[in-house]
């Protein structure tokens, strides 16, 4: 799917992500990919150049795995002259916390680079989730 490189595009890409996929995963798992969904989306807006056209590509994935539905997000931007950090944020900052929250709820994230720019994906492994120590929900 194709959003506008605007504050509008997250809301966009959620409301979708959530229809399509609400009859598909659990409900725990759902609030966790829309809000990590969100948070890319909002980065890429905030923090990178738009693709041709203005917009950003907001794209999940699917897949069957021995315990049950693994799901990817991938956000794919123009790019930025520094990629996505983990940033310490201090309990008084207004920002700072957004890969964290990407981080905490899926079982890994990162960055992969092009000619065309940046794709920032995160996936939610059930396998993951089964080891002992580790949980995502869902």
């Amino acid at each position: 799917m194709v959003v506008p490189h605007h504050a509008t595009g997250a809301r966009l890409a959620r409301h979708r992500l959530a229809s399509e996929l609400a009859d598909v995963v659990p409900p725990v798992l759902l609030a966790d990919l829309v809000a990590v969904l969100a948070e890319l989306v909002g980065n890429a807006v905030r923090h990178a150049d738009p693709l041709p056209g203005g917009v950003v590509r907001v794209a999940w994935r699917l897949r069957p795995t021995a315990n049950g539905r693994c799901v990817q997000l991938r956000v794919t931007d123009g790019g930025s002259a520094s990629g996505p950090l983990l940033r310490a944020a201090t309990p008084d900052a207004i920002d700072g916390r957004g890969l964290h929250i990407v981080a905490g709820l899926s079982s890994r994230w990162g960055v992969e680079r092009d000619g065309l720019g940046q794709s920032v994906w995160a996936e939610f492994d059930p396998a993951v989730a089964a080891q002992p120590g580790l949980a995502i929900a869902g």
